[in-house]
């Protein structure tokens, strides 16, 4: 009996007892708990259902007891662990786990995570579908915002550059796009950084929260806009096959994001570039079509900026070779190809050479002299120009200690050098290294400072002055410099761009005006000027009538070696000499084509070969070697069927020059074959 007591029976109390603690147990998970429970018959209609969620499926109009599980559940088919239907496995009678589902009608918000598996009994018999199932709802939610963060920017809630990525991804890889161009606009803010610095970042992302609703509503339904970050943007078009269209929806972005803005009281101006490709010219991928459209854009803001530009073949060209240059400039530096010219800067008072401009040179050993016009924007972009820029300054400085007078040496410091703090240290590492005094180094900055006025460009004229060096303001007129500024700059000299001193001597120009203007604005606050380009020698005496101190440019002098330069410093006594023509004229259009010529009672043809509103050069008239031709009257027919006064003022070999009587209006001449203006 002991023995067959180990398999005796629960007495029946005991059961119910289990059976209740088991079902409350059930009951306080169903109510607080997470999960809830299901079964169906064999039929697969549900026989049981927890009743908070009978609840809900009740308030969206659904009677879940009694019916199918299929009509009252809605399976997500997007999710990637539904491989298979809700019916496939009901009729399959097999397991399945964590199926995303909904309720088939109502709220579309509320979302659950079901498993089940079938009911077998003793003798194999279905009984139907048993399982759980928990609230999925949060969980999405979650999962929505955290892929609304990985895909769309958190301040203008545009699309981000991930987003823009697959988007275009996307598009590109579809079976039609070879047949259906898509178009890629870049576009670059002109200004913001301006703004940025001088009203602050929170400023900043108020204008960059209306640029975005600006663009966004240019664009409209026509494509996808979205911030790459920064002041970048980007739009792209799935039907782009219009360029007609594309450039007029630039234009229209373009003259958007460039009204004013209204922001914390303060009015604020911004401009945009946009450089523009389109696939599968410019590209059949992503990388490619991007690559395409930001070179674009590198040509839009090199073309002034505030406009757009489409994608050429001639720009990669231009890639490529700004490359190489990089790569040359870089062996150039460490390989000491670079020199540096000097070029004179006179007094105006007694001829004097007072200075001279450090001018930085490349002979490439393949292509020859490299004009700076083309290397230094590349030494800028590529982060050479601080290197470069120092090199400069510690030879400018030892070559000027090597000269025989203490004339004044002039140094470029590009806005690149002027924002970064060290640059006071390596102007007085120089200083110290050569032996020169502080005051013989002058220091020229472009306009291009202002674009960053800010308490740090403050600190940085406070401790070059404090150096004790000389500050000078380049290219004055030409940039984006403000009056008011320079009140508070300590500059010591204005240097007057050479766009005004060229033709100032011409009649009916304004430029003498404007010298004028400059000379006396400089005089007010105590600063000396030097007139730029000056190389016509008849320029010489209009620019001292008009009160400036110093004239640099060609007329005095190409720039020259640190041995030239003390050569002319000895041999001359620090004087300088005036070169090249005496003379201005007015600009020449080179041209050929033929005019009836009347000289006396002689008529007869000759051919034009250049012309101004002055006077010409022609050729086809033979005169005796002994004549004097410089008081001979002619007439010439430069428009056709009409004769001009005209005096001969020199003949040789055949050709020979003209003064016309009367300036005369080239935009009445018939159409020249070509047209090259000469240097004046």
């Amino acid at each position: 009996m002991p023995i067959l007591s180990r398999f005796a029976k629960p007495q029946p109390e005991v059961v119910d007892e289990e059976a209740a603690r088991a079902l409350r147990l059930v009951r306080e998970f169903e109510n607080n708990g997470p999960g809830w429970f299901w079964q169906t018959d064999r039929e697969g209609r549900l026989c049981y259902l927890s009743p908070k969620v009978a609840k809900v499926l009740e308030e969206a109009g659904l009677e879940a007891v009694g019916n199918p599980l299929t009509s009252v559940f809605q399976l997500d088919s997007d999710s990637p662990d539904t491989e298979r239907t809700l019916g496939f496995h009901l009729t399959s009678r097999t397991s399945f786990a964590n199926y995303s589902v909904r309720a088939a009608a109502g709220d579309a918000e509320r979302w659950w995570s079901i498993s089940g598996r079938p009911q077998i009994d003793a003798l194999g018999r279905f009984g139907g579908f048993m399982g759980f199932g928990s609230d999925l709802t949060e969980r999405r939610r979650s999962d929505a915002e955290i892929t609304r963060l990985a895909l769309f920017d958190g301040l203008t809630g545009l699309a981000n550059r991930q987003r823009m990525r697959l988007s275009l991804d996307q598009i590109l890889s579809s079976p039609n796009a070879a047949a259906r161009p898509t178009a890629l606009f870049l576009l670059d803010l002109d200004r913001f950084k301006q703004v940025n610095d001088t009203m602050g970042h929170q400023t900043g992302d108020v204008l960059l929260q209306q640029v975005a609703q600006r663009l966004q509503r240019a664009v409209g339904e026509a494509g996808l806009v979205g911030r790459l970050g920064g002041d970048e943007f980007e739009v792209v078009l799935p039907d782009g096959a219009n360029r007609d269209c594309l450039a007029e929806l630039a234009r229209t972005i373009i003259a958007s994001l460039s009204q004013p803005y209204f922001i914390s009281g303060s009015s604020l101006s911004i401009g945009c570039s946009i450089g523009i490709a389109l696939s599968p010219d410019d590209g059949g991928e992503s990388e490619s079509l991007i690559r395409s459209a930001d070179l674009a854009l590198y040509a839009a803001k090199a073309d002034g900026r505030g406009i757009h530009r489409f994608y050429r073949e001639e720009l990669l060209h231009g890639a490529k070779s700004r490359r190489q240059m990089e790569d040359d400039l870089r062996v150039a530096l460490a390989q000491g190809q670079l020199h540096v010219a000097y070029q004179p800067v006179v007094s105006t008072r007694d001829e004097c050479i007072v200075g001279y401009e450090a001018l930085v040179r490349w002979t490439h050993p393949v292509r020859g002299p490299i004009s700076p016009a083309e290397f230094i924007p590349v030494a800028e972009e590529c982060g050479l120009i601080e290197s470069i820029g120092e090199w400069v300054m510690r030879t400018a400085c030892a070559d000027a200690a090597s000269w025989p007078r203490e004339v004044r040496v002039a140094v470029n410091v590009s806005p690149i050098q002027f924002a970064n703090p060290a640059l006071p240290t390596v102007i007085a590492s120089a200083l110290s290294r050569s032996g020169i005094a502080p005051q013989r180094l002058e220091i020229e900055l472009t306009e291009g400072i202002f674009l960053q006025e800010n308490n740090a460009s403050d600190r940085m004229f406070q401790s070059l002055k404090g150096l004790g060096v000389r500050l000078a303001l380049d290219d004055f007129g030409t940039g984006y410099s403000s009056l008011g500024y320079l009140k508070k700059a300590p500059f010591d000299k204005i240097k007057i761009d050479q766009s005004f001193v060229r033709g100032a001597t011409m009649p009916d120009t304004r430029n003498a005006a404007i010298i004028k203007a400059i000379v006396t604005l400089a005089d007010t606050l105590g600063m000396e000027t030097t007139a730029e380009g000056v190389e016509i020698q008849d320029e010489i005496a209009l620019i001292r009538s008009l009160g400036c101190s110093h004239i640099q440019g060609y007329v005095y002098g190409r720039p020259a070696s640190t041995g030239e330069v003390a050569a002319q410093l000895a041999s001359s006594g620090g004087r300088a000499q005036p070169i090249g023509f005496k003379n201005s004229r007015a600009p020449r259009v080179t041209m050929l084509r033929t005019a009836r010529l009347e000289l006396a009672d002689m008529r007869g043809e000759v051919r034009i070969r250049n012309i101004s509103s002055t006077g010409a050069m022609i050729d086809g008239i033979e005169f005796d070697g002994n004549e004097d031709v410089r008081e001979i009257n002619v007439q010439i027919e430069v428009v056709e069927n009409q004769l001009f006064d005209a005096r001969l003022r020199w003949a040789k070999d055949g050709r020979a020059g003209l003064q016309f009587a009367q300036p005369i209006n080239l935009d009445r001449l018939n159409g020249p074959a070509t047209r090259t203006p000469k240097r004046t």
